[in-house]
């Protein structure tokens, strides 16, 4: 009885099944996937030597690629991958890019607390004596390699940050750091949980080893408005005041007091100069350009001097994204979204084509122009992650430094010739140093944040931070922490 009842609901089952107009439409759907699935991973075990083209194995093993599906490395499977658009899909080519970045972010960082890194092969301090010895390094090559030395012995440390109000430090982000000539000074520029921006000085004198603690001036100003551009204005004296343009119509382009004013433990606004749609600004140490300050806008380029109030336009083809006055000749070089890098002779004034002294190309948008002491050398990198060493004489790129990442972001160089490196930190989160005069990648430090478009670390290097008597190495300033990257 029970087994004719058993062979009853097994025939009324699949009765069903075929009766029910789903299972038709979806059975041969689910099986041809299933089976297409089962086959490629059953080929996957068969055979190793099959090339990998797989985007979510990135090649740690061979396994065929099938439209539509990923295969999984760990769970060595397939999963079928849906548009990035649907919300309710955790897996996505997006999602799995994220995952793949953060784990070699963590492998980074775990390599990175466990073992030095070696910025040449085969080199140490006693190949450098020996060769030192020998005569074989003269005393330029052997500083500049000494550096190099140094940055691979770079550890990571965190800087307690004071402040009169520590809720805020506890809520704001870092955005932007900037040191000051003699780096004992670093202007902040900080997101507001609330929305906007606010901006501090951090004294860098105390910083030092074993304890490394600054203070925060904190700024009363407030705005909501989105910080491109900053640099510091040597008006009364070297670096005593900060320059920075705001993103907007009618922007306020303020030069900016951190000195303590009557007093008054904060910085102080000097003045404002209302100037429209700002991209970029660069103050003047010339003697010919005294107490200027340069604007770069939306096709043109705006020489304002503070004292005077005096301005002269210079009309361009595109956006002007990055500018720096040169020291010993009176030019100022700029650079645009099209790509193109000029130069505006001071001496010419506006009026005619003569201004225009020198001009390269990038094939994208120039985001940071750096001029080399000698002022023979320039120094540019652009939205493609080109970066690039540029002869003004000859007007040719005689050195291209690889490895940057870049697709649209506003990132800085930070060029250090006493040291004799390159600072950069890519779209990537990751901070690269390079050798200046070969263009060796020394070393590749990871964020200790993970990736993101809103956690892209802020940088500044130098041998002597917080002065003559500082901590050497790398600042670093990302998400609500600073990090010190001492040399050991």
């Amino acid at each position: 009885m029970n087994k004719n009842s058993w062979q009853s609901r097994r025939r009324h089952g699949r009765g069903s099944h075929q009766q029910n107009p789903w299972f038709r439409l979806r059975d041969p759907e689910d099986r041809s996937h299933s089976q297409a699935a089962q086959s490629a991973q059953d080929s996957s075990h068969g055979d190793d030597e099959s090339p990998s083209t797989s985007s979510g194995t990135a090649g740690a093993s061979s396994v065929p690629e099938l439209p539509g599906f990923y295969f999984d490395p760990e769970k060595k499977r397939y999963f079928r991958l849906l548009p990035g658009h649907n919300n309710c899909n955790p897996l996505t080519k997006e999602s799995i890019r994220q995952k793949e970045m953060e784990s070699k972010r963590l492998r980074l960082l775990e390599e990175e607390d466990k073992q030095k890194k070696i910025a040449r092969m085969g080199f140490n301090a006693s190949s450098m004596l020996r060769k030192s010895q020998l005569g074989f390094l003269n005393v330029t090559n052997y500083c500049h390699l000494a550096h190099e030395l140094r940055l691979s012995c770079m550890e990571r440390k965190k800087v307690q940050i004071r402040s009169l109000d520590p809720s805020a430090l506890a809520s704001d982000r870092f955005n932007l750091i900037l040191a000051d000539t003699n780096s004992d000074r670093l202007f902040t520029v900080n997101d507001v949980k609330v929305g906007g921006s606010k901006y501090g000085i951090i004294n860098l004198q105390s910083l030092k080893t074993p304890t490394l603690k600054v203070f925060m001036h904190e700024n009363l100003y407030f705005t909501n408005r989105k910080v491109n551009s900053v640099c510091w204005a040597s008006l009364n004296h070297l670096d005593s005041h900060i320059l920075y343009p705001l993103a907007e119509e009618e922007v306020c382009h303020n030069l900016h007091s951190p000195i303590p004013l009557a007093g008054i433990d904060r910085p102080g606004m000097l003045c404002s100069f209302r100037i429209p749609g700002a991209w970029s600004c660069a103050w003047s140490l010339n003697i010919q350009a005294n107490n200027c300050f340069s604007t770069g806008l939306s096709r043109r380029v705006l020489l304002t001097n503070v004292v005077t109030g005096h301005r002269q336009s210079f009309g361009t083809n595109s956006d002007v994204l990055a500018q720096q006055f040169a020291l010993m000749v009176p030019l100022l070089f700029n650079g645009c979204r099209s790509g193109e890098i000029f130069a505006i002779d001071l001496r010419c004034g506006n009026q005619g084509k003569g201004w225009k002294a020198t001009r390269l190309f990038h094939d994208s948008a120039v985001t940071s122009v750096r001029i080399l002491q000698d002022e023979q050398h320039l120094m540019a990198s652009d939205m493609a992650g080109k970066i690039k060493l540029w002869d003004l004489r000859t007007t040719k790129c005689i050195r291209q430094y690889e490895g940057h990442v870049n697709e649209y972001a506003y990132l800085p160089l930070h060029v250090h010739e006493e040291e004799g490196v390159l600072v950069a930190v890519g779209q990537d989160c990751y901070t690269r140093i390079w050798s200046l005069h070969d263009a060796h990648l020394l070393r590749t430090i990871p964020s200790p944040y993970p990736a993101s478009k809103a956690d892209i670390p802020s940088v500044a290097f130098s041998s002597r931070l917080g002065g003559s008597r500082g901590a050497p190495g790398l600042l670093m300033a990302v998400g609500q922490d600073l990090y010190c990257y001492s040399y050991s």
